[in-house]
């Protein structure tokens, strides 16, 4: 509760910091000549903004800069904590996460593609439980994220899975990897599955492969 009115009391100050130089501000205006609000007007305003843009491109770029050079060591972590692991059950969890923090990209991934590859494919085809659908539709989509073409065959399997969320899962990996020779599958998909999701992702998939 503390937090919470310190944060509304901190809200109240700076609103009547901004009302107070709004009112300073237009009264400093009405004192000024009409000559210098002129030249304020014609020449002053202009230059502000355009410092104003220059600001706000170099706030953007610095932002972009910092936000990348967190993804990478986000992403150099996880890689080694993936390497490390030992664990089946945990090395998927990283896995997940390393695909994730580099914003479902295979750049910076190379090192470990292989091995993501195969643990994909090996969740995918051996998470058979009824429970674990989630897992293996997270794999599917996650191997279209590796460029690797070798593992098609296995998402066209994935795509006559019986839980609907694989078989999105796999038309997205699908449609990731572009894979031209899935296009009949997808489009079977696409008019006759009987999930919504899943059409529509064999859709998207169709799409991006054109």
């Amino acid at each position: 509760m503390s937090t919470r009115s310190e944060s509304g009391q901190t809200n109240l100050v700076a609103i009547g910091i901004l009302v107070g130089l709004i009112i300073t501000g237009v009264w400093v205006w009405k004192r000024l000549s009409f000559e210098t609000q002129d030249y304020v007007i014609d020449q002053a305003i202009p230059v502000v903004f355009v410092g104003l843009v220059i600001a706000a491109g170099l706030f953007l770029l610095v932002r972009a800069f910092t936000r990348r050079r967190g993804q990478r060591r986000e992403r150099t972590k996880l890689i080694a904590a993936f390497n490390q692991a030992t664990a089946q059950e945990k090395k998927l969890e990283i896995a997940f996460a390393l695909i994730e923090a580099n914003e479902y990209r295979a750049t910076g991934l190379e090192s470990v593609t292989p091995a993501l590859r195969d643990l994909f494919a090996t969740t995918l085809e051996r998470a058979l439980g009824d429970k674990q659908h989630r897992i293996r539709g997270m794999a599917a989509s996650h191997l279209g994220v590796l460029n690797d073409a070798t593992v098609v065959p296995l998402l066209l399997k994935a795509m006559e899975d019986d839980h609907a969320y694989v078989r999105s899962s796999a038309a997205l990996g699908l449609g990731r990897l572009r894979a031209s020779e899935a296009k009949e599958k997808l489009t079977t998909a696409m008019e006759h599955d009987w999930d919504q999701t899943v059409r529509s992702r064999s859709k998207e998939a169709l799409e991006r492969i054109k």
